[in-house]
């Protein structure tokens, strides 16, 4: 009975959707239960999927320019007096409003992707059997454990009297852009760590950009060395920026 409850609240909570509570319960359950720990994971993978899927067919500025083409009527010829270069001149304004309108959206939907899919790669990583590929405390065990997987390096935190401990890293992928994924434990919480190249990134983030509301988890991200940092759990907003301050100093 218990799964059964969890499951029916599952895309509540990949939708993030539950309350703060409701979150840590659910993440105690998803630990100690494989069944939900594996439909957790092959939701979170076919969600990924079906972005990964609408992406790649979404049609480019050469085929919309194309279809304009296509259908655009021939001008007549006309004798272009002050009132036409009035008209023309007002189309141009319009139409550079909303090109400018048209980047503003596609900028704010690529910037609620990528923090979606930062979301989901923490929530398959908790609710993975092996939410690590390397297992290690040491920062000096980690670090040249990505050396040749990234195509760039990176420092780790020294995390001695702050009461994190780090429980180990693994490779990530966002929008098929490849990073590192380093765990943290604080008090029980995991706390994510991710590391990916900015340039190679769909979208430019602003240097304080903060999860949107359909995230629930406190998450901060920032832009340091060419190189954009995620950091993302279910801990509170001040250890959130405590583990920040320690990666940023790192780096």
């Amino acid at each position: 009975m218990v799964c059964e409850f969890w499951k029916t609240k599952l895309d509540t909570y990949l939708d993030g959707e539950l309350s703060s509570e409701e979150m840590r319960a659910f993440d105690v359950h998803v630990h100690n239960c494989p069944s939900c720990s594996a439909d957790a994971l092959t939701r979170v993978q076919m969600k990924r999927t079906i972005q990964f899927a609408g992406k790649r067919f979404t049609p480019g500025a050469e085929f919309r320019r194309r279809i304009q083409q296509s259908i655009a009527a021939k001008p007549q010829r006309r004798r272009f007096g002050f009132a036409w270069m009035m008209a023309t001149s007002v189309i141009a304004i319009l139409a550079a409003v909303g090109l400018t309108a048209t980047y503003n959206e596609r900028q704010g939907v690529h910037t609620e992707q990528i923090y979606s899919e930062v979301a989901d790669l923490h929530v398959a990583a908790l609710a993975s059997s092996s939410p690590v590929d390397v297992i290690s405390t040491d920062r000096h065990t980690v670090k040249p454990w990505f050396q040749g997987k990234i195509p760039f390096a990176f420092d780790l935190p020294e995390l001695q009297n702050s009461g994190f401990s780090l429980l180990g890293g693994r490779m990530a992928y966002l929008d098929q852009t490849p990073g590192a994924h380093l765990i943290y434990d604080l008090r029980k919480h995991h706390i994510s760590v991710f590391v990916f190249q900015e340039r190679s990134l769909p979208a430019r983030l602003n240097e304080k950009s903060f999860a949107p509301k359909n995230v629930s988890f406190n998450m901060e991200t920032w832009s340091q060395g060419g190189l954009r940092y995620f950091v993302i759990g279910d801990a509170s907003a001040a250890d959130i920026d405590t583990l920040v301050k320690l990666v940023k100093a790192a780096s």
